[in-house]
């Protein structure tokens, strides 16, 4: 009995009691939990609590997990965005660029333009400079605004186009813009006599009148005659009370809406003169840009006889090997005149320098003066290209350019200065030279030699259908050629020399022949009439592309 009650004492103290238990084991229950007096209860309440306790704690990692994985999935989702919509402008930018017109863009003098993949050739530009652009000026794009309304005209005005031939063209189409700039009546132009030209040709001696009037008709009033109303006509040629004269150079179209066109009213028919250069090019609408380009490609054509004599010599040129071949025009300034103007010195001998400064003392005195001063001017023009090439230096660039000594090339030039000896240097690099005296017959040209301009039309009309065009100095004549090929789609190349290069390079006794090649192809790679915006503050004669051409 002592040992069982013993046994009974033991067993009593080494199990507590259910409360106990709960209280020290289990820190998930309740103070206001019921208790349960019997074994059973106990038993079963340790379970029930401990799966509470680790159902809990699951639940609060699948909720911490759920929270991680959807912050994962909302970066997941946000970097997906940025790569799909990274991938649609990657996608749109090469589109964009394979669609993109083939243009050049001015970085200081440096043109870049875009890479191609043709070889380059000799005779063409690239094939993608002619797929870019074409022309628009013949549309017409309704009234343009801030112009006086086309109901009646406000009157007449009457110009004198002077200078040469191209002067003379591009004095016309400003006469036209700026009929159309004050909705006046223009006066067929009167092409007025050159000093140095010397030519007495009338309008209708060089151009198509009909066309023109006709071509024009929805744009500009254009009669052939002063009205016959107006009695006095050579007042409108020698009265100052009928004159415009105080318009400024590369006036504005407002200029001419403030200070002409009041004028015009009162006195109904008025002379603008001078008229070089008197409409400007930024500073007028676009529109009356794409109509002097209007009257430019497609207003002024040339008499049917001079477009029949110049398809003669295109067709002779391209056959004088007895088979089709490419040809070259190269328009050569250096007459007599042009080198005296320039004020460059050139080679020569000292009686032929010093007859040469007396030419420039009886042409330009007040420019000339003693000569002294002319030696160092002479140096810095030279320097900066600014005087004509020399033939000799042309056929060294040329030959540089990888021209071969069979190629066929056309001269547009009037009397060379220095004659044939200057010529020589040219003709032995390039035999194979011809000018329209030695394409024709005498009694071909007889019937143009009346007008000197009809003369420089031919010229003109050859150099614009050559397959290669090459200028040696600046001037109205190269300006509108390179614009007109450019106009017409810049397939054909027109090289545009970089005199500043040659001067330095032809100057420099220890460069190497390899090394002037290396420089003068790099260098007119992109001068050869390629797609390029218009300049700001320049004309559009020699490149059109931004008022007159559209997107293909």
């Amino acid at each position: 009995m002592a040992e069982l009650r013993h046994s009974s004492s033991i067993g009593g103290r080494a199990t507590p009691s259910p409360r106990k238990r709960d209280d020290v084991t289990s820190p998930l229950s309740a103070d206001n939990q019921p208790l349960h007096d019997d074994d059973d209860g106990g038993r079963d309440r340790y379970p029930r609590d401990r799966f509470r306790s680790l159902f809990s704690n699951h639940f609060q990692l699948l909720d911490e997990s759920a929270r991680f994985y959807s912050n994962n999935f909302k970066i997941l989702l946000l970097l997906i965005s940025i790569l799909v919509f990274a991938g649609m402008f990657s996608v749109y930018s090469v589109i964009s660029r394979l669609n993109a017109p083939y243009l050049c863009k001015k970085d200081g003098i440096t043109l870049h333009c875009p890479r191609v993949k043709e070889p380059p050739s000799l005779w063409e530009n690239p094939l993608s400079t002619t797929t870019s652009w074409k022309p628009c000026a013949e549309r017409r794009i309704g009234a343009i605004s801030g112009l006086p309304e086309a109901n009646e005209t406000n009157g007449y005005i009457f110009i004198h186009a002077e200078g040469g031939l191209n002067q003379q063209r591009i004095a016309i189409c400003n006469a036209v813009a700026v009929a159309k700039i004050m909705n006046a009546t223009l006066i067929l132009p009167v092409l007025k006599q050159d000093q140095i030209w010397k030519d007495q040709t009338k309008f209708e001696d060089i151009f198509d009148v009909d066309h023109f009037i006709d071509y024009l008709k929805d744009d500009v009033q254009i009669v052939r005659d002063i009205p016959s109303w107006f009695t006095d006509k050579s007042e409108l040629f020698t009265s100052i009370r009928r004159t415009v004269k105080n318009i400024p150079k590369y006036a504005p179209a407002q200029f001419y809406i403030d200070n002409v066109l009041p004028r015009i009213k009162e006195k109904k028919i008025m002379a603008l003169k001078p008229f070089v250069d008197r409409l400007g090019y930024d500073n007028v609408p676009q529109e009356i840009n794409r109509l002097r380009c209007r009257v430019n490609y497609h207003a002024l054509k040339f008499l049917p006889e001079i477009d029949e004599m110049a398809e003669q010599l295109v067709a002779r040129m391209r056959n004088r090997t007895g088979s089709p071949n490419p040809f070259m025009a190269l328009h050569l300034r250096f007459e007599k005149g042009m080198v005296g103007l320039s004020f460059c010195d050139f080679v020569g001998t000292r009686a032929e320098k010093a007859l040469m400064g007396l030419y420039r003392l009886k042409e330009w005195p007040r420019r000339f003066k003693d000569g002294s001063h002319l030696w160092p001017l002479a140096l810095q023009k030279r320097k900066e290209g600014r005087c004509p090439l020399e033939p000799g230096e042309v056929a060294v660039m040329l030959r540089a350019m990888g021209y071969p000594k069979e190629t066929q090339i056309y001269v547009a030039s009037g009397q060379v200065y220095g004659g044939q000896n200057r010529m020589a240097p040219l003709r032995n690099m390039f035999p194979n030279l011809v000018t329209k005296e030695e394409l024709t017959t005498k009694d071909e040209l007889d019937g143009f030699r009346k007008h000197v301009t009809s003369l420089a039309a031919l010229d003109f009309l050859v150099c614009l259908k050559s397959d290669v065009f090459v200028m040696t100095h600046g001037g109205n004549f190269a300006k509108l050629i390179i614009g007109a090929r450019r106009y017409m789609g810049h397939r054909q190349k027109s090289i545009k020399p970089d005199k500043g290069l040659l001067s330095k390079s032809l100057g420099d006794p220890y460069m190497g022949w390899a090394t002037f090649v290396e420089d003068v192809v790099m260098t007119h790679q992109t001068r050869t009439g390629l797609p390029e915006p218009t300049f700001p503050n320049y004309d559009i004669w020699e490149n059109p592309l931004t008022p007159c051409m559209c997107k293909a």
